[in-house]
């Protein structure tokens, strides 16, 4: 592990980098993660069949399932861009964790709510693998703001 440190404003913040193998391994995830929410983000926004009877379930109307797919596209880019993957991580972890609630409200099987869960689960990995990014990332605007 290497440490490195970034000055925000007046402070010092320091993060320390994962080893080169977890580095190469997170970037793989990452990579996997970002063809998942593409995939799905295209057939949100694209009306495929299948998702509009779900997000019909759900009685929020299509804003809510193009809403949701434009966020899954933007965050796929995100998980990509280095000083964003973390940022994007988190927010989907966010994401899935109302994901499984709303599969298992709606639809009252916790079978059903394995895939989002499992997903989940690996962004969440992605999003404390590089939480050092999102730290950089609010050292850049805070010292913007300063």
């Amino acid at each position: 592990m290497t440490t490195n440190e970034a000055v925000a404003g007046t402070q010092a913040i320091r993060t320390t980098t994962p080893p080169r193998w977890a580095n190469i391994g997170m970037w793989v995830l990452q990579a996997l993660l970002a063809l998942t929410y593409l995939f799905s983000g295209v057939n949100k926004v694209g009306g495929e069949a299948q998702t509009v009877a779900g997000f019909d379930a759900i009685g929020w109307g299509d804003w809510f399932r193009v809403l949701i797919g434009v966020l899954e596209l933007a965050g796929a880019v995100a998980l990509m861009i280095p000083i964003l993957s973390g940022l994007a991580a988190l927010a989907f972890t966010g994401l899935m964790i109302g994901a499984v609630i709303m599969t298992i409200a709606v639809y009252g099987d916790l079978a059903l709510a394995v895939i989002p869960a499992t997903v989940g689960i690996l962004v969440a990995i992605v999003a404390w693998g590089r939480r050092h990014r999102t730290t950089q990332l609010w050292a850049l605007l805070s010292s913007r703001r300063s």
